[in-house]
């Protein structure tokens, strides 16, 4: 597995291997052992969830789970194409309000890890794309949040407008929010 570290402190795009042939390919897109040889260790994964939007633009997010249910995502996309993104939501961090996007696609496997104690958002690059992602915490309803999208100045790359909940339409902006994380706890 390659492992890249990002401009945010703990966040991580990782690559696992494949291994092809004229058949297709198989990958481990998870191993706890070959990520702790490689020297990241991440926490133990109690949920996976499946996200599936029908067209391009569809943008869900800014999305966090707070404490004492705060969430860690381990994200991939297994169909289609997008461009996914964390930010800093911890108070006192050097990087907070900044963010890091990547493209995940099914052709390049990549993933991203993204800890508690930052934003989690996507926008589909293709139709029918197919989002997939490991959970640290369960879902806690009391616990679910979120932050305008167009509040953080990320540079989604929309072809059109964006396609939202009204969840995600109505949500507060970055300046407004007062973030429930704290740089060096919560984690």
């Amino acid at each position: 597995m390659q492992i890249e570290k990002t401009a945010l402190e703990g966040v991580f795009v990782i690559t696992p291997k494949r291994h092809g042939d004229e058949r297709g390919f198989f990958s481990e897109s998870w191993n706890r052992k070959t990520l702790q040889d490689a020297g990241l260790t991440l926490p133990e994964f109690v949920q996976d969830n499946h996200s599936f939007s029908v067209a391009i633009n569809t943008l869900r997010g800014l999305h966090f789970q707070s404490p004492p249910h705060a969430q860690g995502k381990l994200v991939r996309c297994s169909r289609g194409r997008l461009f996914d993104v964390a930010v800093d939501i911890r108070k006192g961090s050097p990087t907070y309000g900044h963010w890091v996007g990547e493209e995940l696609s099914f052709d390049n496997g990549r993933q991203l890890w993204i800890p508690a104690g930052f934003l989690h958002g996507f926008v589909t690059r293709e139709a029918e794309t197919e989002i997939n992602y490991k959970c640290s915490d369960h879902y806690a309803p009391d616990c679910d949040g979120g932050v305008a999208w167009d509040s953080v100045g990320i540079e989604w790359g929309l072809t059109g407008a964006p396609v939202l909940s009204a969840k995600d339409a109505g949500a507060v902006a970055l300046a407004d929010f007062d973030s429930p994380f704290i740089y060096g706890e919560n984690a």
